[in-house]
């Protein structure tokens, strides 16, 4: 909290968000009691009137531990931004069910770099190859193919 309270103090609460990953595993994360500790962070994080409040779900790369979007809308009174596996039907889902304000992609931006034009023409997607990711060169980043589109005459 005393972090957020210092870059707020700096920038304003309306330019300031924060991203969280309670399910997540990677790098020998843990904690004894996500439940007690993420919903504690989570709601001292109401005080701040945060632009946002961005949730990493559980997803293959974490413990599937309950604390979703569902879980933490009852808690963040502010917008809310999931990510973890999401394509374009679950976004709309979650969006549409008041769980979740808005949705970001990150796999599927890496492997298509057109996304929100694939979206709006319901456009077949690159598969990601995690393979490639965090490997430190442009394969996986810079080089999925782009819709080839005919130009408006």
């Amino acid at each position: 909290m005393e972090v957020v309270e210092a870059v707020v103090g700096v920038w304003g609460s309306g330019r300031v968000g924060v991203r969280i990953s309670p399910s997540g595993t990677n790098y020998s994360m843990s904690d004894s009691n996500r439940v007690a500790t993420f919903s504690y962070a989570v709601a001292g994080l109401n005080a701040f009137d945060l632009a946002y409040f961005h949730l990493m779900e559980p997803n293959e790369w974490g413990a599937d531990t309950g604390l979703d979007a569902a879980y933490f809308r009852q808690i963040f009174k502010g917008a809310l931004i999931v990510n973890g596996g999401y394509d374009r039907q679950k976004g709309d889902a979650i969006i549409n069910s008041g769980k979740a304000d808005l949705v970001s992609f990150g796999r599927l931006f890496l492997a298509n770099p057109d996304l929100p034009t694939r979206f709006r023409l319901n456009a077949i997607l690159n598969e990601p190859d995690s393979s490639t990711f965090y490997k430190g060169d442009e394969k996986g980043y810079t080089d999925y193919a782009t819709l080839k589109l005919k130009p408006i005459a």
